[in-house]
């Protein structure tokens, strides 16, 4: 089964829905008041290696990731453990997300925070800015180049940046054209859900080094992160590793610790 077609599919219908409850007009009166927090800029600078900790309820591929979900107390603890962003999952039926996950999370820190989800229309976007995000995701294998490229530029015009994610090298060329984004390589094949941290160690190749590049899903370990870092990634989304932990901060910063100072960590 084509998972991904699946949700595309249940997004549309989504987005119809939502259109029909709240206007554009007052979306994009709501994303005027958004306070801007630079995810690029954060990637750009600071001690390596630059986490983006991602909070969500569950996955299709892993279940139910904690039975006391609190997304912004999550946050708080990637916050305080040396996060540079959170991304927070907003898709309802597959990952448990919702805009009231957003809102807590965008009211408890002063982090970049991302939306992710599976963005099919120029409508999401208002929402995403509305709602306080300051980056969206675009992910190629879930658009066709034309509209890609249209929400990219939505989003510039509402000031959020972007992260067009990719999966294989047909969909390279569709981001380097969205030429303020961020490059995310995905790991995991949305069609099969299937992980391999292959794609993200090949296909990073093939990105100029001026781009800023991040890699996702499938990252467990200190020596997953430095072995990506040394390919030329500038930063990692990461979530599920975390989010199982008893404590998802603590989790952080031991990863933290064991990358930076692998002589402690022997």
């Amino acid at each position: 089964m084509n998972v991904l077609a699946q949700i595309v599919r249940e997004r549309r219908a989504d987005v119809a829905a939502a259109k029909r409850r709240t206007s554009l007009r007052d979306l994009l009166w709501a994303a005027e008041r958004r306070i801007h927090h630079s995810l690029v800029e954060r990637l750009g600078k600071g001690p390596l290696p630059r986490i983006v900790a991602e909070v969500k309820q569950r996955s299709p591929s892993a279940g139910r990731l904690r039975e006391d979900y609190d997304p912004a107390a999550v946050a708080l603890e990637y916050e305080a453990a040396g996060a540079v962003g959170i991304s927070v999952l907003t898709e309802p039926r597959h990952f448990g997300g919702s805009e009231a996950d957003l809102r807590a999370v965008r009211a408890a820190v002063g982090l970049p925070v991302l939306r992710k989800d599976f963005m099919v229309d120029p409508y999401q976007v208002a929402e995403a800015a509305a709602w306080g995000a300051d980056v969206v995701l675009l992910i190629a294998a879930a658009l066709d180049p034309g509209l890609c490229r249209v929400l990219y530029k939505e989003s510039l015009e509402l000031g959020l940046e972007t992260i067009v994610e990719v999966h294989g090298v047909d969909e390279i060329e569709v981001a380097l054209s969205c030429k303020q984004a961020v490059i995310g390589v995905n790991s995991r094949n949305l069609k099969t859900l299937k992980t391999d941290l292959r794609v993200a160690r090949e296909l990073v190749a093939a990105l100029p080094e001026n781009r800023l590049c991040i890699a996702e899903s499938g990252i467990k370990s200190a020596r997953d992160i430095h072995v990506l870092q040394t390919a030329g990634y500038d930063g990692f989304l990461i979530g599920e590793s975390l989010l199982k932990a008893a404590s998802p901060g603590r989790a952080l910063v031991a990863l933290l610790s064991e990358v930076r100072h692998p002589e402690r960590n022997p």
